[in-house]
């Protein structure tokens, strides 16, 4: 008798097979769903053109539609094994497109702007489309040039991306080899402050602090518990990658990106790492499965270290440097964290350089250009084997260093194919950000001219194999839709709601509590001023108009205290204000008054005038530019929230002797100096919901986070730092005596002392 049979279904023709299969079938909505006994269960559409394989009585699905059972499509075998077979049966442009990330891609795609889409050749709302259709351009990149990871960014609802899911893998199922989409998404479980949580609260995804504020804890256990959460949740969602955890060391407190990450100390950072890579990617059984999301750790080898905080999205910002020689530290929570993991998964599967040119380590280009620090540092040195991918948009042209455009720094000047063989040299597996293969394509041609066909070719294959490792054995080849409804149960459910709501208060730190005003626990008369919020544009140019508004909602303040209209009624009031925002470090005016367009980055409220900066830039040179030294030294700043401050002293002169508590959303250290005498109470806000404060500020709750970062005594202690090196400015010191440290935080009885602050300070 033949063991092997191609089959097509319905059931009833496997059920009269000789000896009975040991697999059964059943069909949920969209697709067919098949569970071998003792074995993996598979998914297909019946429409792909999919059919069935049997060997030794169980189903395999013929993915490549040849009739016989490859060593990829057989789910008996070794992950290795697999992604080794079908790396050899790809064509160059099959692995071509398999090193694509996509662009952004919103759920629907927006008619216009940023991430815009087209469905039958017209805007989504003139289309007629389902939110969840494919988007022409996403059927092209699909089907013409073989892409199969896509970052997803916007979803209109968890069903919609679910459904989204489905028909996408549909889709590619019945294309080549059969190869599913590997799905992804940058952190999404951020809090809404406005959104109130009760006992039956649901919502989109669960909502947490974010990670810097989720280090505040000090507990790296609240990390796996959010990540273990987390990945149930982007499982649901059809995400099979996370763009995350950002684990850059934050020891430069003006950078833009330092609320993404755990904090500036080393060993707070790695331990967070490590908890946060566990819980994505290891199972309730342990071993990589179906509950496991691939964690990308970033930006190798740390993007902290900005010179003078200017971040690597722009030109102005290319440079990380090290005047305190210390590299080593950034890169301790990739070698020992996240590749050093307590669960059986290891290491992190994929690592993301970031953009910026590391001062003085190897040639002077991009780190996702840097042959040293990825083929002699972090595969040789560390023996890191996973995926590495580029950071959005590296290979495109850029014509300013205040653009966003492309960010191929130290290498503005060669062609995008150019480009593109240069971080295939340099030892990367992907380019995020790049829909098209025509740039891959270019560069293997390049690369069989200076060496070989089979060199390229292995070369190309060792870098497919990478890939669909982390496809294979988080399941996608068997199994990649979702049943709908279990997604609108699972996603943003009572039980996760209530863990990210209990994580935000366990991330609020209370930093001053004079004369013991907190908590309030009586239903007092409260006074909430009016937050005037300035014009701002943000990086794509989209211009947000000034307003005036309530900093907090005030229906969810009213339920533990009287709002009340004036400060005479008030018996304490409640300001609301966001750390300063002191700029990008680059202002094009100062270029066209004869400058070099380099300004200083303001942790203050007030005016701030750079007198003890550097004279000479550490680090500089672009083509440009015609000139290398980006010094600030004596320019002027104003920050764009100076009315923060006004509000905050304003409000202390209108209340009198009446208590006032200031509640800060922070996005990076600031000066508290400006501020801190007119507070009764300070409490530091790092991704929470206005209810998680008042259980606070009401006694519900009582505060227990610790600072994961120093707050400066003012902006000559920021300037005189060294961008690389943590935790060595001269911290700020309030009225009642209190040193805004790393790792300083109050509760009820007075400063935290415990076995976290001995651990880690």
């Amino acid at each position: 008798m033949n063991n092997k049979k191609l089959f097509g279904f319905p059931l009833l023709g496997l059920l009269l097979i000789g000896c009975g299969p040991k697999f059964t079938e059943e069909v949920q909505e969209g697709y067919s769903l098949v569970h071998n006994e003792g074995g993996t269960s598979l998914g297909y559409n019946s429409e792909s053109g999919i059919k069935l394989i049997i060997e030794d009585r169980y189903a395999f699905k013929d993915l490549n539609k040849n009739g016989s059972l490859d060593s990829y499509e057989d789910w008996r075998l070794p992950v290795e094994d697999r992604a080794e077979d079908l790396a050899s049966k790809m064509s160059i442009e099959q692995i071509a497109g398999l090193m694509l990330y996509s662009a952004h891609q919103s759920l629907p795609g927006s008619s216009r702007g940023f991430g815009s889409s087209n469905y039958n050749g017209k805007p989504f709302g003139e289309s007629g489309a389902a939110a969840s259709d494919l988007s022409d351009e996403q059927k092209i990149f699909l089907e013409v040039n073989h892409l199969r990871h896509v970052l997803i960014t916007r979803v209109q609802t968890p069903a919609v991306a679910a459904q989204w899911n489905n028909n996408a893998q549909a889709y590619v199922e019945g294309l080549g080899l059969g190869i599913p989409v590997n799905t992804s998404s940058d952190p999404r479980h951020g809090s809404d402050s406005y959104a109130e949580f009760n006992a039956g609260a649901g919502g989109a995804i669960s909502m947490w602090p974010g990670t810097l504020g989720i280090a505040a804890s000090f507990d790296p256990s609240l990390m796996l518990q959010f990540a273990e959460i987390g990945s149930i949740e982007y499982r649901a969602l059809g995400i099979a990658t996370a763009l995350s955890p950002q684990i850059d060391l934050a020891t430069e407190p003006r950078w833009s990106r330092f609320d993404g990450t755990m904090g500036e100390d080393p060993d707070l950072a790695t331990d967070m790492a490590r908890a946060y890579v566990d819980g994505f990617q290891s199972t309730q059984s342990g071993d990589w499965g179906y509950e496991s999301v691939n964690a990308m750790v970033k930006h190798w080898p740390g993007g902290g270290p900005e010179e003078g905080g200017r971040d690597g999205h722009f030109g102005y910002g290319s440079y990380a440097v090290y005047p305190g020689k210390n590299m080593k530290d950034h890169m301790q929570p990739f070698t020992e964290g996240a590749f050093k993991l307590n669960g059986p998964t290891k290491m992190a599967s994929a690592v993301m350089p970031y953009y910026t040119i590391s001062d003085g380590e190897g040639e002077a280009v991009g780190n996702g250009f840097n042959k040293y620090l990825i083929t002699d540092v972090l595969r040789g040195e560390y023996g890191y084997e996973g995926v590495l991918c580029t950071d959005w948009g590296i290979t495109r042209d850029v014509s300013a260093v205040d653009k966003f455009q492309g960010k191929s720094w130290g290498v503005e000047t060669l062609t995008e194919a150019e480009r593109h063989y240069k971080v295939i040299e340099a030892g990367m597996d992907q380019f995020g950000g790049n829909n098209e293969m025509a740039p891959i394509l270019e560069a293997y041609k390049m690369g069989v001219a200076e060496h070989s066909e089979e060199y390229m070719r292995k070369r190309f294959e060792a870098s497919a194999v990478r890939l669909l490792r982390n496809i294979l054995r988080v399941g996608l080849f068997e199994n990649a839709y979702l049943n709908i409804s279990e997604t609108e149960t699972i996603v943003g459910n009572e039980a996760y709601m209530k863990a990210g709501y209990e994580a935000q208060i366990r991330s609020i730190v209370m930093l001053k509590n004079h004369e013991n005003t907190l908590p309030i626990k009586e239903k007092q008369k409260v006074y909430v001023p009016q937050r005037y919020i300035a014009p701002s544009a943000n990086w794509w140019g989209i211009v947000t108009p000034e307003k005036t508004e309530s900093p907090f909602n005030l229906e969810v303040v009213a339920k533990y205290y009287t709002v009340v209209d004036s400060p005479e009624e008030a018996d304490f009031a409640l300001v609301g204000i966001t750390s300063p925002d002191g700029g990008v470090g680059y202002d094009r005016a100062d270029l066209e008054k004869g400058g070099n367009g380099y300004v200083p980055i303001s942790l203050q409220y007030d005016t701030y005038e750079a007198k003890e900066a550097r004279e000479t830039s550490l680090a500089g040179g672009s083509p440009l530019e015609d000139f290398t030294n980006r010094a600030y030294n004596g320019k002027t700043v104003s920050t764009n929230n100076t009315t923060d401050m006004d509000l905050v002293n304003e409000t202390k002169a209108k209340m009198g002797d009446k208590p006032i508590i200031v509640a800060v959303r922070v996005s990076n250290p600031m000066v508290f100096s400006e501020i801190e005498a007119s507070a009764s109470g300070i409490l530091v806000l790092m991704g929470v919901q206005d209810q998680a404060l008042m259980d606070i500020i009401s006694g519900t709750s009582e505060p227990s986070a610790l600072l994961p970062f120093q707050m400066p005594k003012d902006m000559a202690t920021v300037e005189r730092q060294f961008e690389d090196v943590p935790r060595d400015m001269n911290p700020y010191t309030d009225t009642d005596g209190n040193a805004y440290d790393f790792a300083f935080g109050l509760n009820w009885s007075g400063v935290i002392g415990d076995e976290r602050v001995t651990s880690y300070r």
